[in-house]
């Protein structure tokens, strides 16, 4: 039988109770831009943001019917200041964690948005 072959990840689906004001977390407390937002049917609105240039997106769906908000979402964001965006949602009044400092790992930290999603901050050096 032959396996599938897959490339990459397109999307990856966040749970939220508000599209419009997850929308307004993504975008200007994160600087995440639009890729996508219509609705598809009636009831059925689906928006996409990402990382200028970035090839994966992320989907701001609306939580219900066995889909919860409020959920560690694994999703790990890069940026090559971790320090610094780290100041910047603290700054910005969002939910952040401890900035990570460890000798073995890049810095990091975790950060919920308005429904309570955790996702995480990396830092990767430029290049």
């Amino acid at each position: 039988m032959p396996s599938a072959r897959f490339t990459g990840v397109q999307t990856v689906a966040i749970p939220v109770q508000d599209q419009d004001a997850a929308l307004a977390f993504y975008t200007s407390t994160l600087g995440l831009e639009v890729r996508f937002d219509a609705e598809l049917q009636a009831g059925f609105r689906w928006i996409d943001v990402a990382a200028p240039h970035a090839p994966t997106s992320l989907a701001l769906v609306r939580a219900g019917n066995g889909l919860s908000a409020g959920i560690d979402t694994g999703i790990r964001l890069t940026t090559p200041d971790a320090s610094a965006a780290h100041t910047a949602l603290t700054e910005a009044g969002a939910d952040v964690g401890e900035l990570l400092l460890w000798e073995t790992a890049p810095p990091m930290f975790s950060f919920r948005d308005p429904d309570g999603n955790t996702l995480y901050v990396t830092e990767v050096p430029p290049g």
